[in-house]
C-alpha cells in the first residue's frame, strides 16, 4: 500500500501545539468539523493516521511479517515501533492524503444560514413567548375587519369569472354588438343575439313512444297555459305578468314552441303529416330544429322528412333582456317560476308526460348553492382535523402530552385564513365563490407544519431551558417548512398568470393565506409551544417533590402506564418506532423492492393511458349538487336534443361590392366551405344575400347594378323582416358589414365542438 510522505516540519522539541492561528489547514479542518457537528449533529471526524516517516539507514527495528513469534511464558511482548515501520497489511489503516490548498465544496449554502437564522428566531420566541403570541392575534383582529367588505347579495358574473380574459370570442362579440342591433321588444331572434337572453326552458318527455297525438298535445298545452299565467306580486302591490316581460316578435310574445302554437290555433292540425326540420304551415316555414327530440323520420316531405315519432318536446320562454329595468323584472319572474314550478306540476297532475325545467338563472343559482354547502363541510373538517391532531399528539405521559398544542395549531391555521382573506378584502381583490374552498388547503398545510414542529420538540431534552429547546426546534424545522411553503406559494402565485379571473382570485387568496400560515406557525404557534414547555417544567418539578404521601398518587395520575420520563432523554413516538423497526426493514427487502417497482410501472402505464383519454370541457352537471333539478334536465337534453347544436354566425367584417358578381361568387364559395364541414347541416344555412339576389331576379331587377342593388334593399327587408338585423348600412348608403348563419349538428361534446371550429 503506498504511503503519503509528510511535509517537513519542526522538530518535536520545537513543534508547538496545533492551533487555529498556527495552521491554516488544521484550523480549517477542525472548524469545518465543528460546524458540521453543530448544524447536522454529525460526529466529529476521526483523527488522521500518522504518516510513515522517511526511512533512515540502520538496523532493522521490526521483524518480517512472516517471522515466528516467541512462545511460552518467557516470550516478551512484541515491541511497538509504529513510528519506524508500517503495521502488517491487515492491521494498517489506509492513510489519507490531504491537499492543504483545496477548499471543500459547500452544498449547504441555503440550509446553513437558514438554520442559523431560525436558531436565533427560536431563541427569541422561547425567551419572549407572549410577544410572539399576542402580536399575531392583534394583527388577525385588525385584518379580520376586511370581512366587512365581503359581498353578500352581489351576483357573481359567471361569464366574467369563468371564461378566458381577452379570448377571441369576446372580441368577436364586441364586433357584433357594435355593428348589428337587436330588439327583443319587437323583433326578437334568439339566433341573432350575441349574448344569452333571459329564458325558461321546459323539456317534456312522453311516457309513450311518441307525443305527436292530440291528447298529449292537450296536456302540454295545459302546462304552457299554467306557466304563462304565473304572476309575481311586488311590494308596491303591482304584479309582473308573463306578457309584460316576454320577448316579442312584432305584437306577440315569442311562442315557446312553433308547432304547439299552430296546433293551439288549429286543433284540427294533422300531427301525422309534419315535416322536419322545416314545416310549411300556411305558407310560413316553421323551423323545428331544437324543439323536438327522440325523432324517427320517414321519407321526404316538403322541405324535409316526414316526422313519424318524437319522444320529447322543448318549450322555450324568452324574456326581455336588453333594457336594464326589463331585465330585472324578467329575473324576478324567473325566480318566481323556479319557486312555483313544483306546485304547477303537482296541481296539473300530468299523466302522459314528464317535465324537467331550467332557466338562464339556474347555472348561477345552483353553483352558488353548491358552494354554500361547503361551509358546513368546512366546519366539520375543522372539527375532524382538531380531533385527529389531538388524538395524534395524545400521550399517557402528562408532561409530554401535546393535546392543547395540537388544538392551537389548528386554530393558528384558522387565524391565517382570517388574516389572509381580510387583507385581500381590504385591498379589493374580488371574492369569487370558489375561494371558499381555499381554507381546506390552508388547513392541511398548517397542520403539516404543526406536526413537524411538535415532532422536533419531542426530540429535545427536558433538562434544557426553553429558549435553548426552541432554538434547537427551529434550527431543525427551518429547511423543511420554509422550502415547502415557498414552493406552495410560488405554485399558487404562478396561477395568477391564468387567463381565467376565477383562477387568478383563487390563487391570490390561497397563496397569500399560505404566507400568513407560515408566518403564524413560526411566531404564534411557536410561542404557544414555548408556553407549553414552561408547563412541562412546572409539572416535572411538581412530580419530583419529595412527598411520600402523594408520590404514588402523582405517578398513577400522570403516568398510569409508565415511569417518570428522563429529563435528559427524548420522546419517541410509537409511529416512529413502527416505521423504523417494522416498515423500514420490510420496504428494503428484495421482495418489497420488486413489488414496489411493479406497482410503480402499473401506475405509470395507467397515467399515460389516462392522459390520452382526458375529456375536455366542463359538464355543468358537475357544478351542481347531486339532487339538483338541473341534473335531470341535462340528462334529458343529452339523450334527446344533442343532435342539433347552436347556430353559428358567419360575418363579413369589411366593405365589399356585393353587386359585383365575382364578389358574390367568392362569398358563396366561402359559405360552401363552411357547409362542407361534417358538423354543419347545409340545408339550414341562412344568408340574406342569396335571398336578396333571388328577390331581385324574381322582380326582373339586375343584381349586378350598384344603384339597383342598394336602392331595393329597404323593400326587401320590409318583405323579409328576419334579415333586417343582418345588414349594417351606414348613413352614406354603404354596407359596412353583414352576416349569415349556419346550423351545427352532432356537437354534443366539447371535443367535437373544437374539431368543428378548427376544421
Amino acid at each position: 500500500m503506498p504511503w503519503v510522505e509528510p511535509e517537513p516540519g519542526p522538530s518535536p522539541e520545537q513543534k508547538p501545539k496545533l492551533t487555529k492561528q498556527d495552521s491554516a489547514t488544521g484550523s480549517e479542518w477542525y472548524q469545518k468539523s465543528e460546524e458540521s457537528e453543530s448544524e447536522g449533529n454529525q460526529p466529529p471526524l476521526e483523527p488522521l493516521a500518522s504518516p510513515r516517516p522517511p526511512e533512515t539507514p540502520g538496523p532493522p527495528a521490526l521483524e518480517r511479517d512472516d517471522a515466528p513469534l516467541p512462545e511460552g511464558d518467557d516470550a516478551s511482548p512484541r515491541p511497538s515501533v509504529l513510528d519506524d515501520a508500517p503495521l502488517p497489511e491487515e492491521e494498517t489503516p489506509e492513510p489519507r492524503a490531504i491537499c492543504r490548498h483545496r477548499h471543500r465544496c459547500h452544498t449547504d449554502c441555503l440550509e446553513a444560514p437558514l438554520s442559523r437564522a431560525f436558531q436565533w428566531l427560536g431563541w427569541q420566541v422561547g425567551a419572549h413567548p407572549w410577544i410572539f403570541l399576542l402580536a399575531p392575534l392583534m394583527l388577525t383582529a385588525a385584518l379580520g375587519t376586511g370581512f366587512l367588505y365581503l359581498p353578500e347579495e352581489e351576483e357573481e358574473d359567471l361569464e366574467k369569472q369563468y371564461t378566458p380574459v381577452g379570448g377571441p370570442a369576446k372580441a368577436e362579440r364586441r364586433f357584433v354588438q357594435g355593428h348589428f342591433t337587436t330588439n327583443d321588444s319587437y323583433r326578437f331572434s334568439a339566433s341573432r343575439r350575441s349574448t344569452e337572453a333571459n329564458f325558461a326552458s321546459l323539456l317534456v318527455v312522453s311516457y309513450s313512444d311518441s307525443l305527436l297525438d292530440p291528447a298529449t298535445f292537450a296536456e302540454v298545452s295545459k302546462l304552457d297555459g299554467a306557466v304563462q299565467d304565473l304572476r309575481v306580486a311586488r311590494e308596491n302591490g303591482s304584479q309582473i305578468q308573463y306578457q309584460q316581460v316576454c320577448a316579442r316578435y312584432r305584437a306577440l310574445c315569442v311562442r315557446p314552441n312553433p308547432l304547439l302554437y299552430a296546433w293551439q290555433v288549429d286543433k284540427t292540425l294533422n300531427l301525422s303529416s309534419i315535416s322536419f326540420p322545416i314545416y310549411n304551415h300556411g305558407g310560413h316555414p316553421l323551423y323545428l330544429t331544437g324543439f323536438f327530440g327522440g325523432r324517427i323520420l320517414g321519407g321526404s316531405l316538403g322541405m324535409g322528412h316526414l316526422l313519424l315519432r318524437a319522444k320529447a318536446m322543448r318549450l322555450l320562454y324568452y324574456l326581455k333582456t336588453e333594457d336594464p329595468e326589463d331585465s330585472v323584472q324578467s329575473k324576478q319572474w324567473l325566480t318566481h317560476f323556479l319557486e312555483q314550478f313544483t306546485n304547477i306540476t303537482n296541481t296539473l297532475a300530468l299523466k302522459k308526460i314528464e317535465v324537467v325545467h331550467f332557466t338562464s338563472l339556474s347555472r348561477q343559482l345552483e353553483f352558488q348553492a353548491t358552494s354554500m354547502t361547503v361551509i358546513p363541510v368546512f366546519h366539520l373538517a375543522y372539527v375532524l382535523i382538531i380531533l385527529f391532531a389531538v388524538t395524534s399528539c395524545f400521550r399517557f405521559d402528562c408532561i409530554r402530552n401535546k393535546m392543547c398544542v395540537a388544538a392551537f395549531g389548528v386554530i393558528s391555521a384558522f387565524l391565517a385564513v382570517v388574516s389572509g382573506f381580510g387583507l385581500l378584502l381590504h385591498i379589493g381583490v374580488p371574492f369569487v365563490i370558489i375561494v371558499a374552498n381555499s381554507p381546506f388547503l390552508i388547513l392541511g398545510v398548517g397542520v403539516d407544519d404543526m406536526f413537524i414542529m411538535i415532532s422536533a420538540w419531542h426530540k429535545t431534552s427536558l433538562a434544557d431551558d426553553i429558549p435553548e429547546r426552541m432554538s434547537n426546534v427551529y434550527s431543525k424545522v427551518a429547511v423543511s417548512i420554509t422550502i415547502t411553503t415557498i414552493t406552495n406559494i410560488l405554485a399558487f402565485y404562478t396561477g395568477v398568470m391564468s387567463s381565467f379571473r376565477s383562477v387568478q382570485c383563487f390563487c391570490i387568496y390561497t397563496g397569500t393565506t399560505l404566507l400568513f400560515c407560515y408566518f403564524y406557525s413560526i411566531t404564534c404557534f411557536g410561542a404557544f409551544m414555548a408556553l407549553d414547555g414552561k408547563r412541562e417544567v412546572v409539572c416535572l418539578r411538581w412530580l419530583k417533590k419529595a412527598d411520600a404521601k402523594w408520590s404514588s398518587f402523582k405517578k398513577f395520575c400522570c403516568f398510569p402506564f409508565g415511569s417518570v420520563p428522563d429529563e435528559h432523554g427524548t420522546d419517541v413516538h410509537p409511529m416512529n418506532l413502527f416505521f423504523r423497526d417494522r416498515f423500514g426493514p420490510f420496504l428494503t427487502s428484495s421482495e418489497s423492492k420488486y413489488f414496489v417497482v411493479f406497482i410503480y410501472v402499473l401506475y405509470i402505464i395507467s397515467s399515460i393511458y389516462g392522459c390520452f383519454h382526458v375529456q375536455e370541457g366542463l359538464d355543468l352537471r358537475n357544478l351542481a349538487s347531486d339532487d339538483s333539478y338541473i341534473t335531470p334536465y341535462f340528462n334529458v337534453e343529452e339523450d334527446y336534443f344533442s343532435d342539433y347544436g347552436p347556430r353559428v354566425m358567419v360575418i363579413v367584417t369589411k366593405k365589399v361590392d356585393y353587386w359585383n358578381e365575382d364578389v358574390r361568387q367568392k362569398l358563396e364559395n366561402c359559405i360552401k366551405i363552411f357547409e362542407k364541414n361534417v358538423y354543419v347541416d347545409k340545408n339550414l344555412t341562412e344568408f340574406w344575400l342569396d335571398a336578396y339576389v333571388q328577390y331581385l331576379k324574381g322582380n326582373s331587377q339586375d343584381p349586378n347594378d350598384k344603384n339597383t342593388f342598394m336602392n331595393n334593399i329597404p323593400d326587401f327587408l320590409s318583405n323579409f323582416p328576419n334579415f333586417q338585423h343582418d345588414i349594417n348600412i351606414s348613413s352614406s348608403n354603404e354596407i359596412i358589414s353583414s352576416r349569415g348563419f349556419i346550423q351545427t349538428t352532432n356537437v354534443s361534446s366539447s371535443t367535437k365542438k373544437k374539431i368543428m371550429l378548427f376544421q
